[in-house]
């Protein structure tokens, strides 16, 4: 009796979870859009990639992405996807994704201008 009420407690939990891109799409070098419709193609529901239906809910506005869902859904799978997607499109090197908050992921730049000074350093 107890299993059915905690797969019955999962499906109905709602999950909210957002993706700040401020830093990238200030730059233009992220388009929120095509990581929005990145998203809608590769999260799988029951196994199946893409059949979103009315469980998940992805929405971009400006320089943040939403996704609103009514099943059962790691956080960690988003920043999963995120950095597949940031691979994919060749900027896995240049930015990262790091948690803001519980419900919030920023993608973020490597801090390459510390790095260079501290190579240097180390060469004198």
């Amino acid at each position: 009796a107890t299993k059915a009420i905690n797969a019955q407690d999962k499906k109905s939990t709602a999950h909210s979870f957002a993706i700040d891109c401020s830093k990238p799409v200030e730059d233009k070098v992220f388009v929120t859009s095509t990581f929005a419709q990145y998203l809608r193609e590769r999260i799988k529901v029951d196994g199946k990639l893409g059949k979103l239906g009315e469980q998940i809910k992805i929405a971009e506005d400006g320089a943040r992405v939403s996704v609103n869902t009514t099943v059962a859904f790691s956080k960690r799978y988003l920043k999963y996807l995120t950095k597949k997607y940031l691979k994919k499109h060749s900027l896995r090197e240049f930015l990262y994704v790091i948690a803001k908050d519980k419900k919030t992921y920023e993608i973020k730049y490597f801090n390459i201008q510390q790095e260079e000074a501290d190579q240097e350093w180390l060469h004198i």
